[in-house]
């Protein structure tokens, strides 16, 4: 009897798609073929008979798995999207909105950094680090790489779930903070400019390379144990 699973995984070796998808195909299209095998070995051809009917079903191979490759490259649907993207990354979103809160109530309290901009009487803060807060999201960021990849997200659409806390301190710096520095002229360019840099750093920067320290190894491992599964099966 014909491995339909070492058939397929021989002729698709080459299949442009992530692990997790690629074996889902293998495992579908061997199943197929297995199911239309039996099927026409009930109906009395013999064994070599039937597996080149099957063989002649598929046609060509290269055709094959350019459809494979369109269907599965159109893009997750919607509920695929919401599992392997948004619920990911509103987890990650509101467990370090949690923490963060948490520690500002209870302590420890962060690192400030201060300047005294020209012409002003006091002292303004320019940075705060909230150091003890960069300390729990690893494990944030860990959870919400398993969460997208579990949902089979593809690489791209984990990290993304894993910095996406980080993306509203982005817009604001990016943002927000420019548009005041344009229009209102109470403000010290002298410190705004300083700021921005310094707040990237503080709370996009250093919180982003946190996330990624927990969920890449997440993200790595998990998609090297399906390589070495598939490559057992």
């Amino acid at each position: 009897m014909r491995d339909w699973a070492q058939i397929v995984r021989e002729r698709l070796a080459s299949l442009a798609l992530p692990d997790e998808d690629a074996a889902q195909v293998f495992d579908e299209l061997a199943d197929h073929l297995e199911e239309t095998y039996q099927s026409l070995r009930n109906e009395g051809l013999s064994q070599q008979a039937a597996i080149g009917r099957v063989l002649v079903g598929v046609g060509d191979w290269r055709v094959l798995q350019r459809k494979i490759e369109s269907s599965r490259k159109k893009g997750p649907s919607m509920p695929n999207r919401v599992t392997q993207f948004w619920i990911p990354a509103f987890v990650t979103l509101l467990l370090s909105m949690v923490c963060l809160a948490l520690i500002q109530i209870f302590g420890p309290n962060p690192w400030v950094t201060t300047a005294t901009p020209r012409g002003w009487r006091f002292v303004a803060p320019v940075a705060v680090v909230y150091v003890s807060w960069l300390l729990t999201l690893p494990f944030i960021g860990a959870l919400g790489a398993y969460l997208s990849h579990r949902a089979g997200g593809h690489p791209r659409v984990v990290f993304s779930s894993i910095v996406f806390p980080v993306l509203p301190y982005l817009a604001f710096f990016v943002i927000a903070l420019p548009i005041a520095l344009i229009l209102d002229d109470h403000i010290a360019h002298n410190l705004m400019i300083p700021t921005i840099f310094v707040g990237l750093g503080a709370w996009v920067i250093f919180p982003g390379a946190a996330l990624l320290a927990g969920g890449w190894p997440v993200q790595h491992f998990t998609t090297r144990h399906s390589s070495d599964r598939i490559a057992t099966n």
